[in-house]
C-alpha cells in the first residue's frame, strides 16, 4: 500500500475546505493511502482501490466506521459479505475479523474510534 503525495501533503489540512477525493489518486494495481488524523484514540485515513484490488481479512483494535465516496466494495465482516457503494457507510466492529475488496475502483474515508 502506498501513501499518496500530493500537493495538499505539503500543507496543513486543519481549519480549512478539502474535497475529500483529491486527497488520493487511483493507481494501477494498487491501493493508495492518506492518514489524515492520527490520535491515540484513533484515526482518519482515506483509500482508492482499484479493480479487483482489497485487503486481506484481518482485525483492527478498534470500531472502524467505512464510508464509501466513490465506486462499489465487496466488504466482509466475520464471513458475510456485503456490497457496499457510494454514499453508503459500514461499520466494523472491533476484534471482528473483515476484509475489503473493490467491485470496481473506489475511495472510502476510514474513521477508526478506540472502543
Amino acid at each position: 500500500m502506498e501513501e499518496f503525495k500530493g500537493p495538499a501533503d505539503q500543507k496543513d489540512l486543519r481549519a480549512r475546505a478539502i474535497k475529500l477525493d483529491d486527497l488520493v489518486a487511483y493507481q494501477t494495481g494498487s491501493v493508495v493511502s492518506r492518514q489524515i488524523i492520527s490520535q491515540p484514540v484513533g484515526s482518519v485515513t482515506i483509500f482508492a482501490f482499484e479493480k479487483g484490488e482489497g485487503l486481506s481479512e484481518h482485525t483492527a483494535p478498534f470500531d472502524a466506521l467505512v464510508y464509501i465516496l466513490e465506486g462499489e466494495a465487496q466488504i466482509t465482516i466475520g464471513g458475510q459479505s456485503q456490497t457496499v457503494k457510494a454514499s453508503e457507510m459500514i461499520i466494523m466492529p472491533t476484534g471482528q475479523p473483515h476484509s475489503l475488496k473493490a467491485v470496481e475502483r473506489f475511495k472510502m474515508l476510514l474513521v477508526m474510534i478506540k472502543s
